[in-house]
């Protein structure tokens, strides 16, 4: 497993070859044969574009559906389902108490509860879920896949990306939809390509993507790791806080952020309301982090919830519906 290779290209599904061939003191030729093999067996797939919805006015929902298929071709059939309805914006699967995931992108709750019901009205086996509404994610690279020898200051990452939370709704162009849209339906577009299918010139395509950047609402490209294939092992930890301060919850992000293990963290309103994905290649290391934290945040964890992450089956953080609504209301 080439670590260095897939934490690059995992954080950064932009990355060129010549960038890569810098960080890694490797030819670009056997780069490119090594990310060839890597996406051709589906150890990186999915590039996806990281927007930050909330600029957008969107409230993000987390749907936990317990059962809902018999069998392996039952959930196939509903995963194509689930591919193919306007608000979902990801899907994943888990082991334990709840098995598949969905999550929804919605202006307000009473949109969400009305595409909630059609999901249900479409696929009546999921009739049995949870419900939280996700308040702000934090994302953390996946360090624990780098060498000691590399440090923060080797190469450009945002080592905390943060989505969601309170944040001004822009009104955006037609031309800046034109761009987001593509680059989220291909986050490793090449910009003349880009500039075809918008209809703008490529200047404008440049500009209109710096200026998205720049403006934080495009936040990065990542690529989905098959952790089960590496024999990483990946989980979400649910936990619900008490007797919380500002200061003990500050102590606890900072032990968060300091846990190379830890890429994700889910602030809620629900029955938790934290949700933590830690990946690790050394369970041992993993188990001894969890046991630290309930000890040294005894205190504020009043319960504590684990399952395993299995699958990502779509991810993305702008649904295609938001387009056609907005496209409406553009300025020109």
């Amino acid at each position: 497993m080439n670590r260095e290779l897939l934490f690059f290209y995992g954080e950064n599904a932009r990355l060129k070859l010549k960038e890569a061939a810098a960080l890694l003191q490797k030819s670009s030729q056997r780069l490119k044969y090594n990310l060839s093999i890597l996406e051709k067996e589906k150890i990186l797939y999915n590039p996806y574009t990281i927007v930050d919805y909330s600029f957008f006015g969107q409230l993000l929902f987390r749907v936990y559906f317990k059962g809902g298929y018999a069998g392996e071709k039952h959930k196939i059939a509903i995963l194509q389902i689930l591919r193919e309805l306007p608000y979902i914006v990801s899907v994943y699967e888990l082991g334990g108490e709840f098995d598949l995931v969905v999550e929804i992108l919605s202006p307000n709750a009473s949109r969400f509860n009305k595409e909630l019901k059609k999901l249900i009205t479409i696929v009546p086996s999921l009739n049995n879920y949870k419900i939280v509404l996700n308040i702000v994610t934090h994302f953390y690279p996946r360090s624990y896949l780098l060498p000691e020898r590399y440090s923060k200051m080797d190469f450009k990452i945002d080592w905390n990306i943060i989505v969601g939370g309170d944040r001004q709704i822009e009104l955006f162009s037609s031309q800046e939809l034109a761009v987001l849209r593509a680059f989220s339906l291909n986050p490793r577009i090449h910009f003349s390509q880009a500039a075809k299918e918008t209809g703008l010139n490529v200047k404008t395509v440049l500009s209109t993507f710096k200026h998205l950047k720049r403006k934080h609402i495009v936040k990065g490209f990542q690529y989905i790791i098959d952790t089960n294939k590496l024999g990483i092992s990946k989980h979400r930890l649910f936990l619900k806080l008490h007797n919380t301060s500002e200061e003990r919850e500050k102590l606890l992000m900072q032990y968060f952020t300091q846990a190379p293990e830890i890429v994700q963290i889910n602030k809620t309103i629900g029955d938790w309301d934290l949700e933590v994905d830690m990946e690790g290649l050394d369970k041992a290391t993993m188990r001894y982090l969890i046991l630290k934290m309930r000890e040294e945040f005894a205190d504020v964890i009043q319960t504590f919830n684990s399952m395993e992450f299995f699958h990502c089956y779509q991810r993305s953080f702008l649904p295609e519906s938001l387009f056609t609504g907005l496209e409406k209301k553009a300025s020109s």
